[in-house]
């Protein structure tokens, strides 16, 4: 092996091991830039490669940023405990109802923000509001644990719930409406089969009746917007999150016309995000500064880096090989294609982590010779692989290891043994079935 080869991979192998096991909680974006650094010294990665990557993931960052200010507004307004609240209530005293709704919310949220944003905002207010429901440990782990996949899962359906999908979609150049006409019934499908299986597996585990009425939740500190003179009752206030929430929704809508129109999707994600921003400053006297400081930067450092690193890895040949070893396998119909792309992706994902593991899958796909069609299907199974099957092992997704953190920062126990022993029963069918049924409808709408 040439000495260059050699380092690349060991590098990539070394940063790899660093981002998974994170000592002393360390942040992920920083194995990863001094890896990539070291790709680039090493001469691995060429400046025009360096050009290309910045084109390609920009747009990507830039409305995965602006989506993130957008929850941490909504956040500022006390939405998102004002939703729990209204879980509760919606549940009923039912403990199945409340899972079910659990579950929606998880759904909900990231497709209307991302799957690591899902994660961050749903699993804190989870664990409070199961706490304030009384219930033990054995009891709140069915919320919290398909909570967690769902959320996580739910970034399969559009693009735009996910970085490494957007950056995905430019690389095969797929636009966002077209990925959501081909992907969100077949993964809808597939989250619904994910939690029809997870709750089968927890229905005994579920408490019969929980709380209808939860404390903490509705201190001040929690609605800052009960402060202002215009927002004095409880019923103006549901009539302000309930206006909150349509604009999100617009501008989530919003993506797919400029996707459609061919208009950087980054443009639309800046103007929402800068609406919320001057509404929140109108509001609740608060300038759009906090945001230097509680916008998460290093998404953008972490994505660039790990990029560097793939990209070294493609040009010592690394795509060359998959190329060789999977083309004959997938060219022999669109049904092959899929699963075997979607089983490999799982495969990868869970040994290397879905990021790398997706961003290698896409740039292997455009160098197949595919045609138009079956290099879409490759590239949605991939997502499928990367999204959902990378969901077995809590090492599969950077959103699985932080769902995990919070836990563990939230005194609530679990083991990977625990996570594994749900994941063996309820991911493999999910991917397997996801994968057939993505076939079946593409080949229905073509």
């Amino acid at each position: 092996m040439h000495p260059l080869a050699l380092i690349t991979i060991l590098t990539f192998l070394v940063t790899l091991g660093f981002i998974l096991w994170r000592p002393r909680n360390v942040n992920e974006a920083i194995p990863a830039t001094i890896g990539a650094l070291i790709i680039i010294l090493c001469g691995t990665v060429t400046v025009s490669n360096l050009i290309e990557i910045t084109q390609t993931i920009s747009d990507a960052a830039i409305t995965i940023i602006s989506t993130i200010v957008m929850a941490i507004v909504l956040e500022s307004f006390g939405f998102f405990n004002w939703v729990a609240e209204k879980l509760a209530e919606a549940a009923k005293g039912s403990g199945i109802r409340l899972f079910w709704y659990v579950n929606l919310l998880c759904f909900l949220m990231t497709l209307l923000f991302n799957n690591d944003g899902s994660i961050l905002i749903t699993t804190p207010i989870l664990i409070m509001l199961l706490n304030n429901m009384g219930l033990k440990n054995h009891q709140k782990i069915p919320y919290l644990l398909s909570g967690g996949l769902i959320a996580t899962a739910s970034s399969a359906p559009i693009g735009v719930s996910n970085i490494v999908n957007l950056i995905a979609l430019k690389i095969v150049d797929m636009s966002l409406y077209s990925q959501a006409a081909m992907m969100f019934v077949p993964s809808t499908l597939g989250l619904l089969l994910l939690v029809g299986l997870l709750f089968v597996y927890f229905k005994k585990s579920l408490p019969k009746t929980v709380p209808m009425k939860v404390t903490g939740m509705s201190l001040s500190s929690y609605h800052p917007i009960k402060q202002n003179s215009l927002q004095k009752t409880k019923k103006n206030r549901d009539k302000f999150m309930r206006n909150v929430l349509l604009f999100v929704i617009v501008v989530r809508a919003s993506l797919f016309l400029a996707s459609y129109l061919s208009i950087p999707l980054s443009v639309m994600a800046v103007l929402g995000s800068l609406v919320l921003l001057c509404w929140r400053w109108a509001y609740l006297k608060i300038p759009p500064t906090d945001m230097i400081k509680k916008i998460p930067w290093y998404i953008i450092v972490f994505a660039f880096s790990m990029y560097v690193l793939i990209f070294g890895l493609t040009n010592i040949g690394l795509t060359e090989w998959l190329i060789a070893t999977m083309s004959p396998m997938v060219k022999g119909s669109l049904l092959n294609t899929s699963v075997l792309m979607g089983v490999l992706l799982s495969i990868l994902s869970n040994i290397f982590n879905n990021h790398p593991a997706l961003m290698v899958g896409t740039i292997t796909l455009t160098n197949m010779g595919l045609d138009p069609l079956s290099l879409k299907v490759a590239y949605l199974a991939n997502v499928i692989g990367s999204d959902i099957g990378a969901l077995l092992l809590p090492m599969g997704t950077l959103a699985t290891l932080m769902w995990m953190h919070i836990l563990k920062k939230g005194k609530i126990k679990f083991s990977w043994w625990q996570y594994i022993k749900v994941t063996l029963v309820v991911i493999p069918p999910t991917v397997l079935f996801t994968l057939v049924i993505l076939y079946y409808w593409v080949t229905w709408l073509f």
